[in-house]
């Protein structure tokens, strides 16, 4: 073994230490990373679950609702239109505090419940009209703030006027904690109401349907033109500048920010298209824009991916450049198009800022039923309530947050599952 060669080893050797140093440096800094990656994601899950959580059960009172004919029925018969129902909830809880005889502590005392009460006294004589005359014991929602203070999110210690709720209200709360009335039950109202002012009335619904009305124009204008023109682009196009130029503006739209999609869709869909405006169709249209030019690239680079391979040899079999496309490359490139609509569909579900731009940020109360109805979406909801100033709306926040990753994991589980049956092996 020549000297040259000697010395050569002995310098490899020399820094081969040094090399395997730098390379554990490398993969404790990588796994530090991935750990500090991990505890910030569980901390976010971990305070979204604790703060959201609670708002899926609300506090209700039980109280001896009196059907008489002479409140509901003073003709004879059921009159649901005069009748009082808020009054006949207020009535019956004041048979639990007789002592509450001014204005000023019935008013308080009335606080307690929530205006939706006397909504649901109207539902259920609606429902059974032979309730005329009896009387039942019913489970009315209470105001947010006493729902409130039986979750600790109010401190009973605090001065007085430093709390929304009075010290008489809390004796009052105590008490009925103490015969039994204080119940809670599974928060149905916040899956199936629409919006409300009232915390306690508040809902989801409206703003869930209304996310996936836009989500099916989405897919349905999106995937289909997307995976048309990356087709086209990447096998049927001329190379030429004019593709050169195509491309460059697909790739730049792709980093455009998302309002100004949301003023593209104001000018063109709602000013001079005329489409009602905070309707999921033009809220579907704009987000169709948004997720063009992704599932435009995703479908591009799934085509390439497609081996040369197989093209050539769909070509020697005397296929034509239509059957090479359809019946071999794009069969094989779905799966890799399906993921690239997948990344479009989320970050549609996940945006906001177009849609406000659309009017999508209204109150909207009633459950939309179609296309054309005023709706608002998820974020927006969130957005909403985020902004509301009532401590009970910031545990709703958080619940509609968990709402709206359940409904992404759904999604993306249902595209995933479909890409699998698409899939293909060469």
């Amino acid at each position: 073994m020549s000297s040259n060669t000697q010395s050569s080893r002995a310098r490899v050797e020399a820094g081969l230490g040094k090399r395997h140093r730098k390379e554990l440096i490398f993969r404790i800094l990588g796994l530090a990373a991935t750990m500090v990656g991990v505890f910030f994601l569980v901390g976010f899950f971990w305070t979204l679950i604790a703060e959201g959580s609670s708002a899926f059960v609300q506090t209700f009172i039980q109280l001896e609702i009196d059907f008489s004919e002479e409140a509901l029925a003073p003709g004879g018969e059921l009159d649901l239109e005069s009748a009082n129902f808020d009054g006949i909830a207020r009535a019956a809880l004041r048979k639990k505090f007789p002592e509450a005889t001014d204005r000023a502590s019935r008013r308080e005392l009335n606080r307690l419940i929530s205006v939706g009460a006397g909504y649901q006294i109207r539902e259920a004589i609606t429902r059974d009209p032979e309730l005329l005359g009896t009387t039942r014991i019913m489970a009315v929602p209470a105001a947010a703030n006493v729902d409130m203070l039986l979750k600790g999110n109010i401190d009973r210690n605090v001065p007085e006027d430093k709390r929304p709720i009075s010290d008489r209200q809390i004796r009052w709360v105590d008490a009925l904690i103490a015969d039994g009335s204080l119940v809670t039950k599974f928060n149905k109202a916040l899956l199936i109401n629409g919006d409300s002012r009232e915390p306690e009335l508040a809902g989801i619904r409206g703003a869930l349907m209304g996310s996936f009305y836009m989500l099916i124009i989405t897919i349905a204008l999106s995937f289909p033109i997307g995976a048309a023109a990356a087709i086209y682009l990447e096998e049927f196009a001329p190379r030429n500048r004019w593709a050169d130029l195509i491309e460059v503006n697909i790739n730049n739209l792709a980093a455009v920010p998302s309002i100004v999609f949301g003023l593209l869709g104001l000018a063109v869909f709602i000013n001079w298209m005329g489409i009602p405006r905070s309707a999921p169709l033009v809220g579907g249209l704009v987000l169709s824009l948004l997720t063009l030019p992704v599932i435009i690239i995703a479908a591009r680079a799934a085509i390439k991916a497609v081996p040369p391979s197989i093209r050539e040899a769909a070509f020697g079999l005397g296929a034509s450049k239509m059957q090479v496309v359809f019946h071999h490359v794009l069969p094989l490139a779905m799966p890799g198009m399906l993921t690239g609509a997948i990344i479009g569909m989320s970050r549609a579900l996940g945006e906001s800022a177009p849609l406000l731009m659309i009017g999508m940020v209204a109150f909207i109360v009633d459950v939309p039923a179609g296309f054309s109805d005023p709706a608002t979406a998820l974020p927006v909801q969130i957005f909403l309530w985020a902004d509301s100033p009532e401590r009970a709306f910031a545990e709703r926040t958080s619940a509609a947050i968990i709402v709206l990753l359940a409904f992404l994991l759904v999604m993306n589980l249902a595209a995933v599952i479909l890409r699998r049956k698409v899939e293909r092996q060469w």
